[in-house]
């Protein structure tokens, strides 16, 4: 039997009205999100699995809290897979503002694959929680069909995995979700990692400041330098330098294995390339007060043996050095000089101190540890200053959170996560391509630019369920997605 015809069924004026409350409810009782759609950029052609997707626009959008019954604890089932229970909310959307405001900004976007309504996979930013979510399934028919229309879309999402996905809206609060409880140096007070995401470390070369450093004299009995007899061999490890005590009123002496040699055989300790044998003994403390040359003891020598050394004392050397300005921009250690002593010149007696810099991984002086302290230095030498060669270093400015950097040589492609200017320590996400070392790395926008020192080659994983990275990586040797169907054409 056919509907009543004198009763209107689903008049325009009769939805517009329904959809006016509804959002006007929205505007009163929602909270204002951001609607992220995904941008596939690479897919596989077999599967359409995508291999990399953006984000880089956020719509505002009104939306209300629905349900919030598995907003709870992340209930984690199997750990070693991942397998777990994520967070997860239901959100009501209006239809009539997705298709009158955001689907028109999002009708001519590249690589956005559904405009006509919101998407599974796209992200809505929380931000009372300032949390990312993942919607999982758009629900477009409830309530159903009042009027013989539909009015709202509802979201049920999941909180967001990152993975290496690039969230560049250029809304800071969105983008820092990629740094965990927005910490923006990467890294909580108990120096654990907050990076979201596979990183790579790479150590930058700062802009070229030279070092600073003085010291004292020493009037009597100080160690002025060690003479290896027997170099040793078949150390992996570095043997450790014990000096005797001085006497009473002396201060007893400190030195260290300086440099370790490999690539020659001694008795046959080193047949093994990895085995490696004494090459040098720096002095940190040249000690006071010794009266007769004091012993040397090697320790911790693990697999090695051998090695042998003795000290020599003098009068009149310098004392600790103390670095006043570690400086910067150091691609390798800087060449140390120490004044000649002025007797020397007048009575042709006395030996120039001579010493190393020990530079850390971020180009700057750590300490300088002596090769020879001297001798013959008195009172009408001081002040006594090191002078250090100039740094080789001539990077300059600060890169910026989020920014793509470029490398100048092989054109590899990596997005900014933490940049530590005191350390020059670069945290990279998205990296395309291979560093080389050397190559200077240039900011998109900040334009900083500075040469590469040191990569690290452990490709870092902070997520929880670091394990999925390594059996995806494993997975795919064994099935390729990328060029064919790996169980044959149908």
């Amino acid at each position: 039997m056919a509907l009543n015809p004198y009763f209107q069924q689903g008049a325009k004026n009769e939805q517009s009205l329904v959809q006016s409350l509804i959002n006007e409810q929205l505007r009163m009782y929602g909270v204002e999100v951001h609607y992220l759609p995904r941008k596939y950029m690479t897919e596989n052609t077999v599967i359409r699995e995508v291999i990399q997707s953006k984000f880089d626009d956020a719509y505002p959008l009104e939306a209300y809290v629905d349900t919030y019954d598995g907003y709870a604890e992340n209930p984690v089932l199997m750990t070693k897979f991942g397998i777990e229970g994520t967070n997860e909310i239901t959100l009501t959307i209006s239809r009539e503002r997705w298709e009158t405001y955001i689907q028109p900004l999002m009708k001519n976007e590249a690589n956005v694959k559904l405009t006509t309504r919101p998407k599974e996979g796209d992200l809505v930013y929380f931000p009372l929680g300032d949390r990312l979510f993942e919607i999982k399934y758009v629900e477009h028919e409830k309530p159903f069909y009042q009027l013989q229309k539909t009015y709202v879309y509802e979201l049920r999402c999941e909180l967001f995995r990152y993975e290496d996905e690039v969230i560049d809206t250029g809304i800071a609060a969105i983008d820092d979700e990629l740094v965990g409880d927005d910490i923006a140096d990467g890294t909580t007070e108990d120096g654990i990692s907050t990076i979201l995401g596979v990183t790579q470390t790479l150590t930058m070369v700062g802009a070229g400041v030279t070092a600073a450093a003085y010291t004292g004299i020493i009037t009597s009995g100080a160690i002025s330098y060690f003479k290896i007899s027997n170099r040793g061999g078949g150390y992996i490890g570095i043997p450790t330098v014990g000096v005797s005590s001085a006497p009473s009123g002396g201060v007893t002496g400190i030195a260290t294995i300086g440099e370790m040699i490999s690539g020659i055989q001694y008795c046959n300790l080193n047949v093994n390339s990895a085995f490696k044998s004494v090459q040098e003994i720096h002095i940190i403390n040249p000690g006071a007060g010794y009266t007769v040359v004091p012993g040397v003891e090697f320790t911790n020598q693990g697999e090695g043996s051998g090695v042998a050394a003795t000290s020599f004392i003098s009068d009149n050397t310098l004392g600790i050095v103390t670095v006043t300005a570690s400086g910067s921009g150091f691609t390798t250690a800087p060449t140390v000089t120490f004044p000649a002593p002025d007797s020397i010149a007048k009575t042709g007696i006395g030996t120039t101190a001579a010493a190393v810099a020990i530079m850390n991984a971020a180009g700057k002086i750590n300490n300088v540890w002596y090769t020879n302290t001297g001798s013959g230095y008195t009172t009408g030498d001081l002040p006594i200053y090191a002078t250090f060669s100039i740094p080789g270093g001539t990077g300059t400015g600060n890169f910026q959170f989020n920014e793509v950097v470029t490398g100048g040589t092989s054109g590899t492609t990596a997005r900014v996560r933490v940049w530590r200017s005191d350390t020059n320590i670069l945290e990279l996400n998205n990296v395309a391509g291979t560093f080389i070392i050397g190559e200077t790395l240039t900011g998109a926008s900040s334009g900083a630019t500075h040469d590469i020192r040191l990569i690290d080659t452990e490709i870092g994983e902070t997520e929880e369920y670091a394990d999925n990275f390594n059996i995806e990586t494993e997975a795919d040797k064994i099935l390729d997605f990328s060029e064919s169907n790996p169980f044959g054409m149908p």
